[in-house]
């Protein structure tokens, strides 16, 4: 759990993202389990990666 909130914290300290994705993260950053789905797993991936070029 804490290691998917320290990404999540990471990439929220990025000023330079969209909307859409500081949306995104507001969700993943409120969910009550301790783990992602696939699908939410994949998402942060790319959030991860656009942030990197």
């Amino acid at each position: 759990m804490q290691h998917i909130s320290d990404r999540i914290h990471r990439l929220r300290e990025n000023e330079n993202l969209e909307e859409a994705a500081r949306a995104v993260l507001k969700h993943l950053g409120e969910l009550k389990r301790p783990y992602l789905t696939a699908v939410e797993e994949k998402l942060l991936r790319v959030l991860e990666l656009e942030t990197m070029l």
